[in-house]
């Protein structure tokens, strides 16, 4: 009787934490993709985790935003099956962005850069930070910046506007500005842009295109967020005048024409928060992805019904609604999020990694014929 009870007692404990180890589990089955594409859990525990950035030895870096933690990732040297986390810095100020260059590792915090060098040989002892500038504003709303390199070798920092909709006399605000990697002559590249949290370029033509989230309090279907491409320095999208270069603002709309500026590329789902984009550059997806742009979708807050927490993609060379469509979907269920995609990139093997800042994980997206 004893010996039995005992295995009673046993078998109940076992299944109790089965249990919760399912119910702690992300329910990646849920998540919707083409015919082909699987998707797995590449880290977990990385908290708010935003924009990614790969090192040249392989180490994945990774922002945060509410966390004010920056990430490193790489394989487990004990078990190829797991990744083994570094934080390399801590409370920082919304350390979003991360950017890599011949061995060092750019973080934006709020109103300044920083530069960690020889990182990767430094992950366990990071060394502290180089302030590469400081002259960004300190405000908060929208302050948060996703930073990458251009082709041109120049460090591109947005700066998102400091409200919801106002027109400010500092012009770096509604910005993406750019500096040399040493932090000198720091310029407006172009301006009209209320706030973007990704961008990239063209690997065939190097021009800029980036996401813009749309300003909110003007109903649930306007307007849209964009996709936008700015070829050349000196281009202005309409902010706070004009958004998605046919909707005149209510407040600001009077002061100046839509046909003044810029028109926008590819009108985006209405408060997607579209996020994180890349150009997949890689050759283990079926041709009809390949050079075309993945666009991370946040989701909206304050929408009445739920739109978003997907990845959808956009065909650069027929940038229409038409080439719009949904490429990974589910973290929506039943108009509750349980997780929130931020940023997209592509891996050397030709997968796409996508952070989850609300479910503080990395996904790996793959692709078997």
């Amino acid at each position: 009787m004893n010996k039995m009870y005992t295995y009673l007692l046993k078998l109940f404990c076992f299944l109790l934490i089965a249990t919760c180890l399912q119910a702690n589990a992300l329910p990646l089955e849920k998540i919707k993709l083409p015919p082909g594409f699987t998707i797995s859990l590449y880290a977990e525990k990385i908290t708010n985790a935003r924009e990614m950035a790969l090192g040249s030895q392989g180490t994945l870096f990774v922002g945060s935003m509410r966390a004010g933690n920056v990430y490193a990732i790489i394989n487990d040297p004990n078990n190829n099956q797991k990744k083994k986390v570094f934080i390399i810095a801590k409370e920082l100020n919304s350390p979003v962005g991360v950017a890599y260059k011949d061995g060092a590792l750019y973080v934006s915090a709020v109103n300044r850069i920083l530069r960690f060098d020889d990182i990767e040989k430094r992950l366990s002892n990071p060394p502290v930070p180089i302030i590469v500038n400081d002259a960004f504003p300190d405000e908060k709303h929208h302050g948060w910046k996703f930073i990458a390199f251009g082709p041109d070798g120049w460090l591109y920092v947005p700066v998102g506007a400091p409200c919801n909709i106002c027109l400010s006399s500092d012009p770096r605000f509604a910005t993406i500005m750019r500096m040399k990697p040493d932090g000198k002559d720091l310029e407006i590249f172009a301006q009209g842009i209320r706030n973007t949290v990704g961008f990239d370029w063209d690997p065939k033509t190097k021009e800029l295109w980036f996401t813009e989230n749309g300003r909110d309090m003007m109903g649930n279907n306007i307007p849209p967020d964009e996709l936008n491409h700015a070829p050349k320095k000196g281009l202005h999208f309409g902010y706070p005048f004009c958004h998605a270069a046919v909707i005149p603002d209510p407040e600001f709309g009077k002061q100046r024409t839509c046909e003044e500026f810029t028109p926008s590329t590819v009108q985006l789902g209405p408060h997607v928060a579209a996020l994180g984009m890349r150009f997949y550059t890689g050759n283990k997806f079926p041709e009809p992805y390949r050079g075309k742009i993945f666009i991370a979708e946040h989701g909206s807050w304050n929408r009445s019904s739920p739109l978003g927490y997907r990845i959808t993609v956009v065909d650069p060379d027929k940038p229409s609604p038409d080439n719009y469509q949904i490429f990974a979907e589910g973290w929506l269920q039943e108009s509750k999020a349980w997780g929130r995609p931020a940023d997209v990139l592509v891996m050397p093997d030709g997968s796409l990694l996508v952070s989850d800042d609300t479910a503080h994980a990395i996904y790996k997206i793959s692709y078997q014929e």
